[in-house]
């Protein structure tokens, strides 16, 4: 049987979590491999001052545990959709920040760490083209891993950009040991964003690159689209309505024009054809009135540089 301290541990992580599925509406699910007690504790002291953020972990059999407890208790329905994404080396950040701003914050915490042997290639590791600092007894390294290099100054040069290690490779002896000898650190570390929560809805981290603008803009592309498509069609929609409204409105305004028949939005439009020089008379007043002002204005302007000019007039060489 489990002891009492190993129970009481239990009780308060549920307790822990119940509170926090209470307190929050949104969490990220994160990966927390290669991570360091020191970094994670960096980590969680950042994050609290956004959005009251808190990075809870532990055993994936205790957090389903929990999250089952507090939606049998409170009948809350949305939690469940997380238990099928806590697999693996995995956490919860929960939040009452914008999700943007929480994912930009994570991504400052990442640290630089040398390539080690065995280890996977989370990303491409290339090797720039340029001076090593290396003495030239090394060129028989650089020839083994099949890199192009030439002497100059007394030193080993790198002729061109190197692709030595691709994503997803175990990284081996030979690559560790020159990207040690370079200097080179060409992974990072960090709590890596798996899925987003909100509000009962899990989707992935790429969602959030997704401004405001680019909804608006594919909306509206949506319904110029869906307008076309009723309008040839002769099919009502709410996008199309106002489309129709104003076409209709133009063939009543022909055939009123072409008639004697009138209505109150065709009386200005005749009224136009009929005279359009009363129009032009009506907006010239405005315009000489607008032109008027401007010249004053310039005519203010050059009077302080005609003193400047008779005040110079009035001295002499001979004074």
């Amino acid at each position: 049987m489990p002891s009492a301290n190993r129970l009481s541990k239990k009780e308060e992580y549920d307790e822990k979590l119940c509170g926090l599925l209470e307190a929050y509406d949104k969490c990220f699910v994160v990966h927390a491999d290669n991570v360091g007690s020191r970094q994670f504790m960096d980590i969680r002291r950042g994050l609290r001052d956004v959005g009251d953020s808190i990075v809870l972990m532990g055993k994936n059999t205790m957090m389903k545990r929990s999250i089952r407890l507090y939606c049998e208790k409170t009948g809350d329905d949305k939690w469940p959709a997380l238990l099928d994404h806590l697999v693996g080396n995995v956490g919860l950040i929960f939040t009452k920040a914008d999700l943007a701003e929480l994912r930009d914050e994570i991504e400052k915490y990442k640290v630089g760490a040398p390539a080690r042997v065995g280890l996977v290639a989370p990303n491409d590791v290339i090797v720039p083209a340029g001076n090593t600092g290396l003495d030239p007894s090394q060129t028989n390294f650089f020839q083994a891993l099949n890199i192009p290099t030439k002497i100059n100054r007394g030193t080993v040069e790198i002729v061109s950009d190197v692709h030595l290690i691709k994503a997803t490779e175990k990284v081996g002896g030979s690559e560790a040991t020159l990207l040690s000898k370079l200097g080179i650190k060409p992974f990072s570390y960090g709590l890596v964003l798996l899925k987003v929560f909100e509000d009962g809805a899990i989707y992935d981290p790429k969602v959030l690159d997704i401004k405001d603008e680019d909804l608006m803009d594919s909306v509206m592309t949506a319904i110029t689209r869906i307008a076309a498509a009723s309008l040839e069609l002769g099919y009502p929609t709410l996008a199309s309505i106002p489309h129709s409204v104003i076409n209709g409105y133009k063939n009543v305004l022909a055939v009123s024009i072409a008639t004697d028949y009138d209505f109150p939005l065709a009386e200005k439009v005749k009224a136009f054809l009929a005279d359009p020089s009363a129009f032009v008379v009506e907006a010239a007043p405005a315009a000489a009135a607008a032109g008027g002002a401007e010249e004053k204005k310039e005519e203010k302007k050059e009077e302080p540089e005609e003193e400047e000019e008779d005040e110079d007039m009035g001295f002499s060489l001979f004074d």
